[in-house]
């Protein structure tokens, strides 16, 4: 059930960022929270996708490392019309990430942040699939998102936040091992590194 917050969270994108940089400050701060999901990855020169881009938050950061191409995709036209403002060296496609509009073997990199946890099971799974679909054989898929706290005292600030701007969604995915999920859809190579305590996790994962 959606909170007054999270609905004027999507009115004001002001509020979720403010509110999401203070959150990053447990892993150092946004930019280096923004790092984490992009490390390791082979960027420069690469074809990238940003699924469920918003405004450019992270497609800002993907921009330094010289992609040959860079392609954000958000199911919101507001969420593209700020890409185009805030990044606009990068291609904005309005469309549902579980439907992608691109042909398959299109990218050799996607990447996804705080995302997965607005999705029920089943659109997870049909996006999971999509970003098989449209990666290279031996691309690389890179998510960051919500993780049930390996350390008691992250619990009360993450469950506050969940309270306030999420939904059921997002507690659902708490008890989701999404590394044994990416397996059987055709990915290898899966990393999985947890932060804040544990209620932050960083998964990277090989198209096969």
């Amino acid at each position: 059930m959606a909170t007054i917050l999270r609905d004027w969270s999507y009115r004001y994108p002001w509020l979720y960022g403010g509110i999401s940089q203070v959150a990053a400050l447990t892993v150092g701060g946004e930019p280096r929270f923004r790092r984490l999901l992009l490390q390791d990855l082979p960027l420069t020169g690469a074809r990238v996708l940003d699924l469920c881009c918003g405004g450019g938050d992270v497609t800002r950061y993907l921009v330094a490392a010289q992609p040959q191409t860079l392609v954000g995709v958000d199911a919101s036209p507001k969420a593209i019309a700020r890409l185009a403002r805030n990044v606009p060296t990068a291609e904005g496609v309005c469309a549902f990430a579980e439907d992608l509009p691109f042909a398959a073997a299109t990218f050799d990199v996607v990447v996804c942040s705080t995302a997965l946890h607005e999705m029920t099971a089943s659109q997870r799974q049909e996006i999971l699939t999509e970003v098989q679909r449209v990666l290279v054989p031996g691309g690389w898929f890179a998510l960051a998102d919500f993780h049930k706290p390996r350390q008691p005292w992250f619990w009360p600030p993450l469950a506050l936040f969940l309270a306030l701007f999420e939904t059921e969604t997002a507690w659902e995915l708490l008890a989701v091992d999404l590394p044994a999920v990416l397996e059987p859809i055709g990915f290898q190579n899966i990393h999985q590194r947890l932060y804040a305590g544990g209620s932050l996790q960083v998964v990277r994962a090989q198209k096969a």
